[in-house]
């Protein structure tokens, strides 16, 4: 399918955005309890929220974005950075809670190829750091979105600390020319 098919299905079907045909196909290979907790970090415009919230509706969402976001019925939004969610009470309480925690963030891209790399990796560690933080310690999920560049290895080896099984997943609504890919880290 067309990269401008995925964005018009997902306005057909009512989704916020494209990206949650990337979820659905990292989710096909996963199976979680029925009553689940989510915690989406960097959520914002909201679409991997919804998307769960309409396909798994007894799923318990947290999603957490410095950017605003759209009200979704029955998902909890936090508007705060992910080094911040000690601040908020609710979140001293689901330490190791989580049974998947989500990440489709990526930072403002500059063009300058140096410093993209290393802004992509130094967000991808604060949100290893909050998944390892927030993931149930037995069979947590973590998703992850980052790109493939000299700091992949790097991150696949700090993801090993926390992670006993990784695996590497480029879904097919992602763009082509993109170098987006996604971690899938299982404790």
């Amino acid at each position: 399918m067309h990269a401008d098919n995925w964005a018009n299905k997902a306005k057909q079907e009512g989704y916020r955005t494209r990206a949650v045909y990337k979820l659905e196909e990292i989710l096909k290979k996963a199976s979680f309890p029925n009553d689940s907790k989510v915690l989406d970090l960097g959520s914002a415009p909201g679409g991997w929220s919804h998307y769960l919230k309409v396909n798994y509706s007894n799923f318990k969402i947290y999603a957490v974005d410095i950017l605003p976001m759209d009200e979704i019925k029955e998902v909890d939004f936090f508007q705060t950075g992910i080094e911040d969610l000690d601040s908020i009470n609710i979140f001293n309480d689901l330490i190791n809670k989580f049974d998947l925690v989500i990440s489709d963030i990526a930072p403002n891209l500059s063009g300058i190829s140096s410093i993209d790399t290393e802004n992509i990796l130094e967000l991808n560690k604060i949100t290893i750091e909050a998944a390892n933080k927030f993931l149930k310690l037995e069979n947590g999920t973590f998703i992850i979105k980052t790109f493939q560049n000299n700091n992949l290895k790097s991150l696949r080896k700090i993801m090993t600390s926390f992670f006993k099984n990784i695996q590497v997943i480029k879904p097919a609504a992602s763009k082509k020319k993109s170098g987006e890919i996604y971690l899938v880290g299982v404790r």
